[in-house]
């Protein structure tokens, strides 16, 4: 993810976590408790509340029904507004992620968000242009590593990253912090639930030359993707735009090296015996 596609809080997002938290709290329930009524997770719940994630039409009626709010979050959800930190088209994508099936990314310019380390992401923002001030660079490093915990808070949910092998070789905010990053990405790589994959830095053809592939399959099997571009992003719902991302990713798996065979060559970029 680039640095200008995540998150701030804004006004209306803390007041309307403030009403669901009291409402929540007046039908005597704890966050864990909500978590199995609206069908997301307490962290979720939780982030809700605190005004940092955009609350799923799905999530606000569900709450709605669970608390006996008496039609009070859906009126104020009709006065949320999200900050230009986050762009619209990525708030639809992000709600979706909350709750896919399948998520298939192939990242070709820098360490796709789920996969950063604190390390890298700071780095990143502070290369932004025009520059972030203190406060937008720790609002967004806690953004992203929120949305971190799909990896693990969502064990079901299949997640594939395909990643250029120069993405480690550039070695973004020096050395030690690339070190840091292929432990990271190996760690997270070792789950049940992820494939990740290397396109060798030698490929003589290759079926992502146009860039960045995002997919996602949603629980009733709904495919959609997003491509990022320098200023924005375009959420993608077009059947046959998505069958033709859908065929380059396919290639793109078989032009990778084995998840096996990335594992050995990022052990052999970090320096492993």
């Amino acid at each position: 993810m680039s640095g200008n596609t995540e998150p701030e809080p804004s006004e209306s997002l803390k007041t309307f976590g403030a009403v669901l938290q009291a409402f929540r709290e007046h039908a005597g329930l704890t966050q864990e408790s909500l978590a199995p009524l609206v069908q997301y997770s307490p962290h979720f719940v939780a982030s809700v509340e605190q005004g940092r994630r955009f609350p799923p039409k799905e999530f606000i009626d569900r709450a709605e029904e669970a608390l006996g709010a008496f039609g009070a979050l859906r009126k104020a959800a009709r006065h949320l507004c999200r900050k230009s930190g986050l762009a619209s088209w990525f708030h639809q994508w992000a709600e979706l992620e909350e709750r896919a099936l399948s998520m298939c990314t192939y990242e070709c310019r820098l360490m796709p968000g789920l996969l950063q380390t604190e390390a890298y992401a700071r780095r990143l923002f502070e290369n932004q242009l025009p520059p972030l001030t203190d406060e937008q660079i720790e609002a967004q490093l806690a953004a992203r590593q929120e949305r971190q915990r799909l990896l693990r808070e969502r064990p079901n949910t299949a997640f594939s990253f395909i990643l250029e092998e120069h993405l480690f070789l550039r070695r973004m905010g020096g050395a030690e912090i690339t070190r840091e990053l292929i432990d990271h990405v190996l760690d997270v790589s070792s789950l049940r639930n992820i494939e990740l994959q290397v396109v060798p830095l030698v490929r003589e053809v290759h079926a992502g030359l146009d860039g960045p592939i995002r997919l996602l399959e949603t629980p009733e099997h709904q495919h959609f993707a997003y491509c990022e571009a320098q200023r924005g992003g375009q959420f993608i719902s077009d059947p046959k735009e998505i069958s033709v991302l859908q065929m380059r990713y396919a290639i793109l798996r078989s032009q990778a090296l084995t998840p096996e065979d990335s594992t050995i060559l990022l052990e052999r970029l970090r320096g492993a015996p």
